[in-house]
């Protein structure tokens, strides 16, 4: 079974998270390479020693020799190389520093971030309908990041989830991962008696019309990053000023203003890492402090 450290990382601005994530996710990816070039070499190798006990063992057909000046001895034959690897595992491991064969637990980053819109890769700038004035006043930062989506919008009172998952580890599935995802907030809306569910053509979760939860996703040799932004507590005055995720027909809105009541966020999240493990069939363990990362030398 897979282990999935957990971090709650608190109130953390984005850019500083994204980077914190970025990080976490190119580690996971230079030890996955690390292992398969330590792999390949020693597949290489075992076919190297059959091949040189075959020629020792294997009788020499007899030939007689005729001297002559312009002829030299018969050549010793030597097994033909396999073909060097690109990148060996002795090349590579000065690069990874640090790296062991046993690789490192997955990890979720739960964390609250300040006032902040970001745009993915493929959306529309225009979906942002204030000015920079404009923002500085409502205390709210603008980014451009690389992730799939539109337009969003975190804060406070909204609990984002960032896994960092080797999907080697699960499936390959990206479509199936992203079901995964939603269906962990689904069954959370069904422990506060809501029923939430998907709308055909659009990502994310939503309760009746209105978006309760956002989803953005970014992979790498099958190593995600980014996540989930679930709407607990969180001002929805602030999607007014955005064309959230640049659909212009559907409302946002929140656990607290579907309950009618402030929603206890500490609980939430621990409903989610229940239902997170259930689903991707892995141990959740809850990690004090920040995620260390081993540096390269």
């Amino acid at each position: 079974m897979n282990t999935i450290f957990c971090y709650d990382l608190g109130r953390a601005p984005y850019r500083e998270t994204w980077d914190l994530q970025a990080a976490i996710q190119q580690r996971l990816i230079e030890e996955k390479l690390h292992r398969a070039a330590e792999k390949k070499a020693h597949i290489n190798g075992r076919k190297h020693d059959s091949s040189t006990a075959a020629l020792e063992t294997e009788p020499r057909p007899h030939v007689q020799e005729q001297a002559s000046p312009m002829v030299g001895p018969t050549p010793t034959l030597q097994p033909r190389p396999e073909g060097k690897l690109k990148v060996s595992a002795q090349e590579e491991q000065p690069l990874l520093s640090g790296l062991t064969n046993e690789p490192s637990p997955d990890v979720l980053l739960l964390v609250e971030h300040p006032h902040v819109y970001t745009l993915g890769k493929s959306g529309d700038p225009s979906h942002l309908l204030k000015t920079d004035e404009e923002l500085e006043s409502l205390q709210a930062t603008y980014v451009k990041i690389d992730r799939g989506g539109d337009i969003t919008y975190h804060g406070p009172g909204q609990i984002v989830g960032y896994p960092i998952l080797d999907l080697d580890r699960y499936f390959t599935d990206i479509h199936k991962y992203l079901r995964y995802l939603e269906e962990t907030i689904i069954r959370v809306c069904a422990d506060y008696g809501l029923k939430a569910g998907r709308i055909d053509k659009l990502t994310g979760v939503w309760v009746g019309d209105a978006k309760i939860c956002a989803f953005g996703i970014r992979c790498s040799r099958w190593v995600t990053m980014h996540g989930f932004a679930l709407n607990v507590n969180t001002s929805l005055d602030y999607f007014g000023h955005i064309v959230p995720c640049g659909i212009t027909d559907k409302a946002v809105t929140s656990l607290s203003e579907q309950l009618g009541r402030p929603v206890d966020e500490e609980e939430v999240k621990d409903r989610i890492l229940h239902h997170f493990q259930d689903l991707f069939g892995a141990v959740i363990i809850r990690k004090e402090g920040r995620p260390a990362l081993p540096t390269s030398h």
